[in-house]
C-alpha cells in the first residue's frame, strides 16, 4: 500500500531570518510531520540551520502553482515567540521542531519534526475540483524535466476539464500560470 502524502505548503526562515515558501508533500506518523525535501533545498538548509518549520494548509492554489512557476514571494505573518512565519492565506498552521534526521538517501532526507502547536484561523471547507486539478498541475510542472512531451500535454488536457467545470478566478489565475510554463518548456524541447 502506498503511503499517503499529503499536499502543503512548508514556510521556512533562513538564519538571518530570510522566509522561504516551498509546496511540499508531507508525510503524517504518529505525533511528528515527515519531511523529504531534495538537495539542494533552500527548505532544507533552513530547517537544517535553525530547527524550525511551518506546515501551511491552505486551499489558495495560486501559492501552489505560483511557487513552481517561479513566484515564491507570498505574504507572511510573523509567529511569535515561535521563530518563523506563516502564510498569510494558511487556514490552519503547524509550528515544527526538527526532532530526527536521516540522511541514508542522500539526494533525499527524511526529516522528523515534532509537532509543537496546531493554530487554526479559517474554517477547511473542502477543495473544489479545479483546485484540485490546479494541485495535480503544480505537481506535473514541477517534474516538466522528468516527463515526456505527450504525457505533460495528455494531462494538462484532462485537467483543463475541471478548470472548464469548476475554476473560480483564483483558480483561472493558478492555471494561466501553470499553462504559461509549460508552453514555455514545450517550446524549448522542440
Amino acid at each position: 500500500m502506498n503511503e499517503m502524502i499529503f499536499e502543503t505548503v512548508v514556510t521556512t526562515v533562513s538564519s538571518q531570518g530570510t522566509p522561504h515558501v516551498a509546496p511540499m508533500g508531507i508525510r503524517y506518523r504518529d505525533d511528528q510531520v515527515v519531511l523529504m525535501p531534495f538537495r539542494p533545498s533552500t527548505t532544507l538548509d533552513n530547517i537544517l540551520s535553525t530547527g524550525h518549520a511551518v506546515l501551511n494548509v491552505l486551499t489558495d492554489v495560486r501559492v501552489f502553482a505560483g511557487c513552481v512557476c517561479g513566484n515564491k514571494q507570498w505574504p507572511v505573518v510573523p509567529l511569535d515567540p515561535f521563530p518563523g512565519v506563516r502564510l498569510q492565506a494558511a487556514l490552519s498552521h503547524i509550528e515544527l521542531q526538527l526532532a530526527t534526521q536521516d540522511h541514508a538517501d542522500p539526494q533525499r532526507p527524511r526529516l522528523g519534526l515534532k509537532r509543537l502547536r496546531d493554530v487554526q484561523h479559517a474554517p477547511f471547507i473542502g477543495l473544489n475540483r479545479a483546485q484540485a486539478a490546479v494541485l495535480e498541475g503544480a505537481v506535473l510542472v514541477s517534474r516538466l524535466h522528468l516527463l515526456p512531451p505527450e504525457k505533460i500535454t495528455t494531462e494538462m488536457t484532462y485537467l483543463q476539464i475541471a478548470i472548464d467545470k469548476t475554476a473560480g478566478t483564483a483558480e483561472h489565475e493558478a492555471w494561466g500560470w501553470l499553462q504559461q510554463t509549460v508552453a514555455r518548456h514545450l517550446a524549448g524541447a522542440s
